[in-house]
């Protein structure tokens, strides 16, 4: 699998946005992509930057799994919490990946609770019939296990609390001299 992935967005209702990101780390159950430089505006919660344009993103891709991980942070690589995106399972192709956004999200910042995120468009895609029941019932269904996870203290996963910015760097830096 090529380590450059052109990791196509979707989200119902919304035109589809490109990112190139870097596979960093391929594993059966598991891939890790560095994206250095987040291309869209900065990403506020309660006044807070919490991504900037232009900063790096480490993701985490479960393989068949109903979401992703992102650590993010600001320009400067400051580390400022980690984001959990519900999504359908990734379709992973050799250098073309599709991912499907079905909008709620768990911010977890450094500093303060966790909180879910743009339920009021998760709603109103149903609303809209964008996602359909078996999905929201799948969705909710996800939502409830990532809660009883962070509940347990358990959220996110060791994988994604082990590899930071600094790491992610290192693997590319070590695929770099392969």
């Amino acid at each position: 699998m090529s380590p450059l992935v052109h990791f196509e967005y979707h989200r119902p209702g919304m035109d589809v946005t490109t990112y190139e990101e870097i596979l960093v780390l391929d594993r059966p159950d598991m891939k890790v992509l560095l994206q250095n430089e987040f291309s869209g505006s900065d990403v506020t919660y309660d006044a807070s930057v919490i991504l900037q344009r232009g900063a790096p993103i480490v993701w985490f891709v479960p393989v068949g799994s109903w979401h992703d991980i992102g650590r993010f942070h600001l320009q400067d690589g400051t580390f400022t919490g980690f984001y959990t995106n519900l999504s359908k399972p990734v379709d992973i192709q050799p250098t073309k990946w599709i991912g499907h956004d079905l909008f709620l999200d768990l911010w977890q910042p450094c500093e303060g609770p966790p909180v879910w995120l743009d339920e009021h468009e998760f709603d109103d895609a149903v609303g809209r019939h964008l996602i359909d029941q078996a999905t929201k019932k799948r969705v909710l269904n996800e939502r409830r296990l990532i809660d009883l996870r962070v509940s347990e203290g358990q959220w996110p996963p060791p994988i994604v609390r082990d590899i930071d910015l600094a790491q992610a760097r290192s693997l590319l830096d070590t695929l770099e001299q392969l």
